[in-house]
């Protein structure tokens, strides 16, 4: 008798095991579809535009993988925007949305200053070794009343950034009156100004040429007079 209600037991408790075994493969391989991005999501998005323009897509996801705060629709999200960027193939949870971004800056613009951006050739660039980072004086190469002139127009300013180098066509003009195209790569550089210097840079832009030192911590550099044919050899 004692042996078959241990036997019997048994039994009892490897079916029980076994269907325990069952329902948990089940619960581990059984799948949700849940919104996924397909494509970068970028802050101050709202998911409604986001899927309008083909960035998000339901996908199968096993419950093991599910996310706390995960999406089905765009219903639970609606009137929201993207807090932070989203990269393709993350889910689309609730804690990365909210009722507004705060846009963010990939330049590190120190405060109470702003960033600007110069286009210059590779001569005035300093053969492209200015970097992000770097600290360089501005000059001025321009003409007054006539008079071509040379003259710093700021001892010391940080580059933020370097961009994209585009070829441009420059025609310059001899004393014969004979001209010549030459085409020089201009590239972006981004610089941390207040606004008075700004206005500065941008004025001697459209008005002159413009033309990186690059300085290290040794550099001794200070404003001077303008350098003209009369003084050049003095």
């Amino acid at each position: 008798m004692a042996a078959a209600v241990v036997a019997a037991l048994g039994v009892v408790l490897v079916l029980l095991y076994v269907r325990g075994a069952d329902q948990r493969a089940q619960q581990k391989f059984q799948t949700v579809e849940v919104l996924t991005a397909t494509a970068q999501i970028n802050p101050g998005e709202s998911l409604q535009q986001a899927a309008g323009a083909g960035k998000v897509e339901l996908r199968a996801v096993t419950h093991n993988e599910l996310l706390p705060g995960y999406q089905t629709s765009t219903s639970g999200l609606s009137g929201q925007v993207a807090l932070t960027t989203i990269y393709p193939g993350e889910q689309i949870i609730a804690s990365k949305f909210g009722t507004s971004a705060t846009p963010t800056s990939p330049l590190a613009i120190p405060a109470k200053m702003m960033a600007i951006s110069v286009n210059l050739t590779d001569p005035a660039r300093v053969a492209g070794f200015v970097q992000p980072g770097s600290t360089v004086a501005i000059f001025l190469d321009g003409n007054q009343g006539g008079q071509p002139f040379t003259r710093l127009l700021l001892p010391k300013v940080k580059v933020l950034g370097v961009g994209s180098t585009t070829p441009v066509s420059t025609t310059t003009t001899n004393a014969q009156g004979q001209q010549s195209t030459e085409q020089l790569p201009r590239t972006l550089l981004t610089l941390a100004l207040d606004q008075a210097d700004a206005q500065k840079v941008l004025f001697a832009q459209g008005n002159g040429e413009l033309a990186l030192g690059l300085l290290t911590d040794n550099s001794v550099v200070a404003p001077g007079t303008a350098t003209t044919l009369s003084n050049l050899f003095k």
